[in-house]
């Protein structure tokens, strides 16, 4: 009897202690990115984004946070939807899931079936079940979801998919987001009210940046791990000027590369400074090619790009986003490692106001990629232009 009493003890015992986490994967965030629509939002650019071949992001990213989550397999248990918002990755990954039935919600989510309204439910079961911590796979629309669903009675963690991630809401990159999370399970992080931001799609796509704070949402933190929220580069005749001597230095440089070299010119104020100089036309938020001093071709995406540039001889002007520091992977997805390999990485030139270097989390560069083996290649020591001739070495990782 004694044996009796205490096996059933140690079962809730170790029930307790088990730590749980609901898992939320938007399918479709960032297929829109390569193929220039700035963001998925909404069926028709979904629609848009299938036909332009836009890849599915959100399943792999959610397996490389998984796999690296493996160290504390057995200390946690996954609750989801069976299917593309969870349950595949969970269950390839090996991982003790139990599945969610949700009024509304098919019993087996499949690609291009959800919509924002299977998020908004989940996150409400999840936040009646009283988990210990929800992750979320996507940008800052499924963030805004959690966000209303939630609010700041459960904490969460996001892993950034989509192509829209200004919010600090998001871990760096996914396996940033398994190292957060094994710190905080082990009691070796702290909790901050972290901004749900969102840009407006329809204006963004229009080469204007209105960006909105709806609200804040309780995510573990650790510097090192945690991505800041986008910071735009200030409205004041400092930056201004500092912008145009970098400028002024790119033209001179062109002038000295010789006739037959294209630049590609990047999204980014910084980067339209050059365009302005030149007296040309450029968009704010896209990727646009120059050839002797003038844009021939605008708001181009990865196919695009790649067919125009075969055969020429081309450079690259990018500049990370204001605080949070990505080079790559933030609003610039149309500039993919396919891209970046073909154009050769001594032909990348980075520029960055000394504001811009001076709001660095860490004073480093980030890159997100979405190639992981393509990020390594990439990190390390970088030259950056921060005015008129003056280079900076900053490091990236």
């Amino acid at each position: 009897m004694q044996i009796f009493k205490f096996y059933p003890l140690l079962c809730i015992y170790e029930l307790k202690n088990i730590f749980r986490i609901g898992l939320i994967v938007n399918p479709i965030a960032g297929i829109g990115g390569a193929v220039g629509l700035k963001g998925s939002d909404g069926l028709e650019i979904l629609n848009q984004a299938r036909q332009r071949g836009g890849l599915i992001q959100a399943p792999k990213r959610t397996e490389e946070f998984l796999q690296e989550l493996k160290s504390i397999k057995d200390g946690i248990k996954i609750y989801t939807l069976k299917g593309v918002m969870g349950g595949d990755s969970s269950l390839k990954e090996g991982f003790n899931t139990e599945f969610l039935t949700i009024e509304g919600i098919p019993t087996f989510t499949k690609l291009f079936e959800t919509d924002s309204s299977f998020t908004l439910k989940t996150a409400k079961k999840m936040k009646e079940l009283n988990l210990d911590l929800i992750i979320f796979v996507g940008g800052d629309g499924t963030a805004r979801d959690i966000l209303e669903s939630v609010g700041s009675e459960i904490s969460c963690l996001g892993i950034p998919s989509g192509v829209k991630i200004t919010s600090s809401v998001f871990a760096v990159n996914p396996k940033a987001a398994a190292k957060l999370l094994i710190e905080f399970y082990n009691g070796h992080s702290h909790l901050r009210e972290s901004e749900v931001m969102d840009i407006d799609e329809s204006a963004f796509r229009d080469n204007r940046v209105i960006s909105k704070l709806y609200g804040y949402l309780s995510t573990p933190y650790l510097p090192t791990l945690s991505q800041p929220s986008k910071m735009a580069s200030p409205q004041t005749l400092e930056e201004k000027n500092n912008q145009m001597r970098i400028a002024d230095w790119i033209i001179k440089q062109m002038d000295n590369s010789g006739k037959d070299y294209y630049y590609l010119l990047g999204p980014g104020t910084t980067v339209r400074a050059i365009s302005e100089v030149l007296n040309q036309i450029k968009t704010l938020v896209g990727v646009d090619l120059f050839f002797n001093k003038k844009c021939i071709a605008m708001d181009l995406n990865e196919r695009q790009i790649l067919e125009i540039i075969k055969g020429k001889k081309v450079k690259l002007i990018v500049t990370p986003i204001g605080a949070q520091g990505f080079v790559f992977g933030r609003g610039n997805l149309q500039l993919s490692p396919k891209v970046l390999l073909r154009i050769g990485l001594d032909n990348i030139i980075i520029i960055a106001t000394k504001f811009k270097i001076s709001s660095l989390s860490n004073g480093k560069l980030r890159i997100d990629s979405r190639d992981s083996s393509f990020d390594k290649k990439f990190s390390g020591l970088h030259r950056i232009l921060a005015d008129f001739g003056e280079i900076n070495i900053i490091e990236v990782v």
